[in-house]
């Protein structure tokens, strides 16, 4: 399992980062080799990606969800095992930290080439910095929801 993180300051509150963020269908904006996101319900997302001409399809399911604090997750189907978090921390009124922590077990020989070559993690330092530029250039979310999900709930 390959572990993955990023860190980036958006100029943004902390409530407009976290807000995007919670707008899953908009992933493909800002996410490379993200084809789509279904959101299903309030817990669970369906994926397609396509990575290095390999075309997956996934289920994701939020265990952990604080307004403006964090969100985590754990794939549910799919070849590709994976959990992570994305944490927001203000840094003042105007300016936001966003961690992005992923652990990625790879599946397939293209995927675990990718990830031996440092693949995976570009492209996930890359999102992160085209989520700045897509939350920046629009000054402010798309849409919101600030429900909260708790562990084992």
């Amino acid at each position: 399992m390959s572990t993955v993180k990023e860190t980036v300051e958006v100029d943004v509150p902390v409530h407009t980062a976290y807000n995007q963020w919670t707008q899953f269908e908009t992933f493909p904006d800002f996410m490379e080799g993200v084809e789509e996101v279904r959101q299903l319900d309030d817990r669970h997302n369906h994926w397609t990606t396509s990575i290095g001409g390999v075309r997956r399809e996934f289920d994701t399911e939020i265990v952990d969800q604080l307004p403006d604090e964090r969100i985590t997750w754990r794939s549910t189907t799919g070849d590709t095992a994976q959990k992570g978090m994305v944490r927001f921390q203000r840094v003042d009124d105007m300016h936001t930290k966003v961690e992005l922590v992923m652990d990625i077990e790879p599946s397939g020989p293209v995927e675990k080439a990718a990830d031996m070559l440092g693949t995976i993690d570009r492209r996930v330092k890359g999102d992160m910095k085209r989520f700045k530029q897509y939350i920046e250039q629009r000054g402010d979310e798309s849409g919101a929801w600030r429900g909260r999900i708790r562990p084992g709930g």
